[in-house]
């Protein structure tokens, strides 16, 4: 009885184990990526709900006439004085093949849209696709590696 007791223990340690280092392990888009222009920085990481988010950390020109850029372009306007930097523009990646992302969003603080999104990643770069309704009626843009 003692011994049955302790093998069924030993495989709940092993389980709960496997289960935190898997959680543990980063996912090859989770870095930080600069934006086709080179003009904004992107961290990509695996929130708590398992999906991938990204947020822009840097930009290369922060300031617009003395003061931080800001989201003047959101549809809602109690977002409009929000700045830019710290802005999340992925939402809601879920890992749908070894080196693809879909159902997220992506947000274009340009024009204040929102639009469907698909991530593939090719080693030190992402094909990011935002698109209306079907994946043909979008345009991709490639973000470097820049860590």
């Amino acid at each position: 009885m003692a011994r049955k007791y302790l093998l069924h223990l030993l495989l709940f340690v092993f389980f709960l184990f496997s289960r935190i280092a898997a959680m543990a392990q980063t996912d090859a888009i989770e870095h930080i990526w600069f934006n086709e222009e080179k003009t904004a920085k992107i961290q990509v990481y695996r929130a708590k709900d398992s999906k991938f988010y990204g947020k822009i950390i840097w930009l290369k020109e922060p300031d617009k006439n003395g003061k931080p850029k800001i989201d003047e372009n959101n549809p809602d306007a109690k977002k409009r004085t929000q700045p830019i930097l710290g802005l999340l523009i992925l939402k809601g990646f879920e890992k749908a093949g070894s080196n693809t992302y879909d159902d997220g969003t992506i947000y274009d603080p340009k024009n204040g849209k929102t639009y469907s999104c698909k991530i593939k990643h090719n080693g030190k770069s992402l094909d990011v696709r935002g698109y209306v309704g079907i994946s043909l009626l979008g345009r991709t843009t490639t973000w470097t590696l820049a860590e």
